[in-house]
């Protein structure tokens, strides 16, 4: 009885994560570029940029970046969390630019879909993990691995969007790169 109890519930709050991500994703269709363009919350790019490179273009030496110094360079959670809502945002306006470029759109979207998945499921592992430590004083092993996933999933999400933009809407290239 009390499994059952249990699956309910597991059933109940995926189902009602679903619906919620489903309202937000519909809310994101029918919202305009300008105003797409302006709930891009500002992030440390620079630093993402340098922490994404680290992983994405490993040179000879790999232990360059320590894990207390990746974690002050991507803005500790806020950043990290900045950057999860984001995300969105860039999928949303990869979908938009679809209008003007429907073939490499599509393509761009669904690489940028996959990348934002990698960078949620890495932002998630963090605060599983920090709340681990925090009620069971684990160590954060495995936090550099996770950072690296999140930098360099934001920095190729925001690297195909640009390009995306710069051969279908040049026009529009300027006010999205300064946005970014």
């Amino acid at each position: 009885m009390i499994l059952f109890a249990v699956i309910a519930s597991l059933t109940c709050l995926f189902t009602i994560a679903a619906a919620a991500s489903h309202k937000r994703a519909h809310q994101l269709s029918n919202t305009s570029w300008e105003e797409l363009v302006a709930m891009i919350e500002p992030v440390a790019s620079e630093s993402i940029t340098f922490v994404a490179l680290d992983h994405l273009a490993p040179s000879k030496h790999q232990l360059e970046i320590e894990p207390p110094a990746m974690w002050e360079l991507i803005g500790g959670l806020e950043g990290l969390q900045r950057m999860k809502k984001n995300a969105s945002v860039l999928f949303a306006l990869a979908v938009f630019a679809e209008r003007w470029n429907f073939q490499e759109g599509v393509i761009v979207a669904e690489r940028m879909r996959r990348d934002g998945l990698a960078l949620r499921r890495a932002v998630r592992s963090i605060e599983w993990g920090l709340m681990r430590q925090l009620f069971f004083k684990t160590h954060l092993m495995r936090l550099p691995f996770h950072l690296h996933e999140a930098a360099a999933s934001y920095y190729l999400m925001k690297q195909r969007l640009l390009a995306l933009y710069e051969t279908s809407h040049a026009g529009l290239y300027p006010q999205l790169a300064a946005s970014l």
